[in-house]
């Protein structure tokens, strides 16, 4: 496109256009940028993948000719959907040979998106743990649907699917995911007291609190990508969570801060080690106990949590 650069605009408003005013194909990505952004990053669980894929769809977007574009929002929905099924493919070779547990990418979050508890619970990291477990088509048709409700008609252009397969494939996806999901709608209070409970340990020492929040049958997972020292694989059951999060409450007593804030829609602390972040601690619960325990670690995936990222639907 004449006179026209090859970045994609940015949520601040950055535009390409060396004119006064952005072209049509500018405004188009920017009034969508968040929605197409969220897409990519619930199917790929990455801030940084999500956004490299923002960037092939703008190139792909700019070469088409809007005249012949009926529903802009649509057609940029489609193109995201393509650029992050094929970037989904690399990822599962990259997640294969991943040092340890792999969680997704945590994002600080403005307190409205925990208003929208559809999208909270969407992008909140049991969820995206959830989608981790579904096919790369069964995510997308599910994402699509179930989040952003999109129409059959819309998403099998997007998949290259007929909708009769896209409808038992949203229904396969839905079972997947409901035997998976927490139970319940979990509030925003319960998970604050959880890490409320956790934060006491780890300033006081006294963990009991904690101990006291653990179902028998938690899991444990940290992800510290093979750079930083995390458990490498998950750890099952209260008895072993408790002697773990023993040994680490001994370790970071007297050493860490937390900072409450909102993580991926949801509760979530910060923790820093002599004013540097050391990881986000996030929990799943289940039944108004502590069944998912997740610490991220890997300093290539903290990017997000010094800065709010615009999430929509």
């Amino acid at each position: 496109m004449a006179g026209t650069s090859q970045t994609a605009p940015d949520d601040r408003g950055g535009s390409m256009s060396q004119d006064d005013g952005p072209d049509p194909a500018t405004e188009a990505f920017l009034a969508h940028r968040n929605l197409l952004f969220t897409v990519a990053y619930e199917m790929l669980g990455s801030a940084a993948d999500a956004e490299d894929v923002l960037q092939e769809s703008w190139l792909r977007w700019v070469g088409v000719d809007l005249d012949t574009v009926r529903d802009r929002r649509a057609y940029l929905v489609r193109i995201i959907t393509r650029q992050a099924l094929s970037r989904m493919r690399t990822l599962g070779r990259r997640k294969e040979s991943y040092v340890g547990s792999w969680l997704p990418e945590p994002l600080l979050t403005a307190p409205d998106v925990a208003e929208d508890v559809e999208l909270a619970d969407s992008v909140s990291m049991a969820m995206l743990l959830v989608l981790e477990t579904l096919a790369p088509t069964e995510r997308a048709v599910f994402v699509l649907r179930e989040v952003f409700d999109l129409g059959y008609d819309e998403i099998a252009e997007a998949v290259d699917k007929s909708p009769a397969a896209v409808r038992q494939i949203a229904h396969r996806a839905r079972a997947h995911v409901a035997a998976r999901r927490p139970r319940g709608v979990v509030s925003p209070a319960e998970t604050r007291a959880a890490l409320a409970a956790f934060q006491r340990a780890i300033e006081t020492g006294d963990l009991q609190s904690l101990l006291d929040m653990l179902a028998p049958d938690v899991v444990a997972l940290g992800d510290g990508g093979g750079v930083v020292q995390s458990v490498l694989r998950p750890i099952v059951g209260a008895d072993k969570v408790a002697r773990l999060l023993g040994a680490g409450v001994a370790g970071f007593v007297g050493q860490a801060s937390l900072e409450p804030v909102q993580v991926n829609g949801c509760p979530a602390l910060i923790m820093r080690l002599n004013g540097e972040i050391d990881g986000v601690v996030a929990v799943r619960i289940d039944d108004g106990l502590i069944t998912g325990l997740y610490y991220v670690r890997n300093p290539e995936k903290l990017s997000r949590v010094e800065r709010e990222t615009a999430v929509s639907r």
